[in-house]
């Protein structure tokens, strides 16, 4: 399994540990990420696996749940869409 994990929100120390450490507890491993800070905008895109089937409906609701104690958007997507739009 892959996906695509992006963060979005107004910057400030914290956010990358809190985050990679949610990924962590969540069973997956980071494969690479890139964050930048726009202006005062924090943004950060990772790639993550599991060697294990994971059910992304609850890793959306995990990962929104705790975005709002960090105060940024995280959303998560299956590698899999993205594959299957540049196939189209």
């Amino acid at each position: 399994m892959k996906a695509i994990i992006t963060v979005v929100g107004k910057d400030k120390s914290g956010i990358v540990a809190g985050v990679s450490g949610k990924i962590a507890e969540l069973g997956l491993n980071i494969d690479d990420i890139s964050q930048t800070v726009l202006d005062e905008y924090f943004t950060m895109m990772a790639v993550v696996s599991s060697d294990e089937k994971q059910d992304f409906t609850h890793l959306r609701n995990e990962f929104e749940t705790f975005g709002q104690t960090l105060n940024v958007k995280i959303n998560i997507q299956s590698a899999a869409i993205f594959e299957a739009m540049y196939n189209i």
